[in-house]
């Protein structure tokens, strides 16, 4: 068990990220378990305590009386520095036993800036960088979470992965440990990764072999072995109403990123905008009955003492029962003053009407994503709203008394031209007018945050061709110039960050020897601005001599392999052929949700299906 020294604490920021005991944790005794699981994530404590998807895992391995999970997160730079001079290991919270000592460690993969993160903390856990190294005993290191549609970059770093939803999938591999372990460990580690590959849902990659043609271009990847699947298709929860919820998280001593009750509605989106991956990877819907969710947000209130509740999904205000459940959770929380909150509101008036009645307790900005400054681009990328769709509901939002609006935006988006840039500038000047038409004077604020936009596997965009680093910095001089009132606040992202997560995003095995070389060479927190490393990585591009160009700005050709096809979704190629060709003529595709199918592929390759209790008539 690892013991820190009392000073140490008085010389790190927020101490209380390393101290666990928070309320609700939970402890057991490992003597009495047969496995071990550590959750980790590999960014801050506010960070880790925020993720949903961990909360969930956590209470679900910690109902199995065979299984303890406890939770680590990557220590701040100080605390990396105290840890590494007094050569203290890194430790799980709720045990303080060294994680090198747990069975398996869970990597929680949110997005491609983290993976420095990931081998710093198995570098300050003692535990080798190189999967190819580890001993016999050491732990067997998984990932999971978003970035699995794509893990070839970190292959040589991780033992398997989990591709989808992890409910009914870790147990299965934490009981396939188990069993592994009690017949004697056959065949060692190996033995049990063959195992694991054949669990649907995991991916093994020392077990396929990817080919290369003679321009150094991605052509096809192998399967060395029977047991590895030619296609490992992404796990679900198909009846999601049943699934587990987190109905006690650990409430921290300090305040986290989320610090609030997140009640989870559904799981998947159908809407199509085509820059987004989580539509494609998330799919199909699946609705939880309002019912089950007023029994949750019941368990949550009375387990954790917050008064603050979020109704979180991709696209909250699909919810199909929503108008109901509003009403019905604010009905039973009327004498506890609970708030509740939607994280993305549909460009509608009815979304303005739920805000207004949602916020009587707490009462803030509102946000909405129009994606793009011109109906041509909307189009494009098939976010189905014009201006009118916004102008109406930001003159419900400012009559009913909101003064500040936050417009979320991408640049760089395919086929976008100088108007288009210049185009946010002018909805967001004209949604300054509406105010003044409603009230007769000026008051609104309105604030502009302009990303990045990265092409990401398993999208129709998939294909196209990243903007240079320098051409995001001119656009978005361009923009700051045409935003002349100050009444309009403008903020965006790091383009050099940006840029290298494209190159992660489509990258493939030899990128391995990249993101070792930028992390020797002292780079982590890569998507903190102030801690990101620039000459790390240049350095190690010029090491590795490996072009960032030939990732992130190549646009893909129609017939080409791509190096994450066999850890899939369940899309159809074609679907997203089909999108792509749409997009460029502009074309828009109708939700499927509650209409005919569009023939993405997810369903039948599943054996899943659409569940909205609006069609079942149970919402009303």
């Amino acid at each position: 068990m690892v013991k820190l020294p009392p000073d140490m604490l008085l010389r790190v920021t927020k101490p209380a990220r390393y101290t666990g005991n928070e309320w609700n944790e939970i402890k057991k005794e490992h003597s009495g378990v047969k496995c071990l699981f550590a959750l980790a994530m590999p960014d801050i404590y506010e960070v880790g305590m925020s993720n949903l998807g961990l909360k969930i895992l956590y209470e679900i391995l910690n109902r199995d009386s065979d299984i303890a999970a406890e939770r680590v997160y990557a220590p701040w730079i100080d605390m990396e520095r105290e840890m590494r001079d007094h050569n203290i290991p890194l430790y799980a919270l709720e045990s303080f036993e060294e994680i090198s000592k747990f069975d398996f460690i869970g990597f929680t993969l949110q997005h491609e800036m983290s993976y420095t993160n990931v081998l710093n903390m198995l570098d300050l856990a003692n535990i080798p960088v190189m999967s190819a190294e580890r001993a016999e005993d050491a732990p067997f290191v998984v990932g999971g979470g978003p970035c699995v549609y794509n893990v070839e970059p970190l292959t040589d770093f991780f033992d398997l992965f989990l591709v989808g939803e992890g409910e009914e999938a870790i147990l299965e591999l934490s009981h396939a440990y188990i069993a592994w372990k009690e017949e004697g460990r056959p065949g060692g580690r190996r033995g049990f990764l063959l195992r694991a590959a054949c669990i649907d849902g995991f991916y093994v990659p020392s077990l396929y072999e990817p080919h290369y043609d003679e321009n150094g271009i991605f052509t096809h990847i192998e399967p060395l072995v029977e047991e590895a699947k030619p296609i490992v298709y992404k796990r679900i929860v198909k009846e999601f109403d049943k699934a587990a919820a987190a109905d006690h998280p650990v409430v921290p001593y300090i305040n986290i990123v989320h610090n609030r009750i997140m009640l989870e509605l559904f799981r998947g989106c159908s809407r199509g905008c085509r820059f987004c991956q989580a539509g494609i990877c998330y799919r199909p819907v699946r609705e939880r009955k309002a019912d089950t969710l007023r029994d949750e947000a019941r368990h949550m209130i009375d387990s954790t003492g917050y008064d603050e509740m979020s109704l979180t999904s991709l696209s909250s205000a699909d919810y199909s029962c929503l108008g109901n459940l509003v009403d019905d959770l604010m009905y039973d929380f009327r004498h506890e003053k609970v708030s509740f909150s939607l994280p993305s509101l549909r460009i509608d008036s009815f979304s303005v009407e739920l805000a207004h009645k949602m916020q009587q307790i707490r009462k803030s900005g509102l946000t909405f994503a129009p994606e793009a400054g011109t109906q041509r681009l909307r189009d494009v990328i098939n976010k189905g709203v014009t201006e009118e769709d916004l102008m109406t509901s930001v003159k419900a939002a400012f009559r009913q008394g909101w003064k500040q609006v936050k417009l979320y935006f991408m640049m760089g988006l395919p086929t976008e031209t100088d108007e288009d840039v210049i185009g946010i500038a002018k909805l967001a000047e004209k949604v300054l007018d509406a105010y003044q038409e409603i009230h007769g004077k000026r008051g609104a604020k309105v604030t502009v945050s302009v990303s990045c936009f990265v092409p990401k596997p398993y999208t129709p965009f998939q294909w196209f061709g990243q903007v240079s680093m320098e051409e995001f910095e001119r656009r978005q001089r361009l923009l700051k110039e045409h935003i002349t009132d100050r009444s309009i606040r403008f903020n965006y992202h790091d383009a050099k960050t940006s840029t290298l997560e494209g190159v992660l995003a489509r990258g493939d095995r030899r990128l391995n020897k990249l993101i070792y070389a930028a992390w020797k060479n002292g780079a982590k927190f890569d998507s903190w601005t102030d801690e990101f490393n620039e000459d790390a990585w240049r350095d190690a591009f010029a090491k590795t001599g490996i072009d960032p160009h030939d990732y992130n700005q190549r646009e893909r050709g129609d017939d080409e392999a791509f190096p994450w096809e066999h850890t899939s979704p369940g899309v159809y190629r074609s679907f997203l052929e089909k999108e792509r060709n749409k997009a460029r003529e502009a074309r828009l595709t109708h939700d499927c949700r509650r209409s005919t199918c569009t023939g993405c592929g997810i369903c039948p390759t599943l054996e899943a299906h659409v569940i909205d209790w609006k069609v079942k008539n149970d919402c009303e």
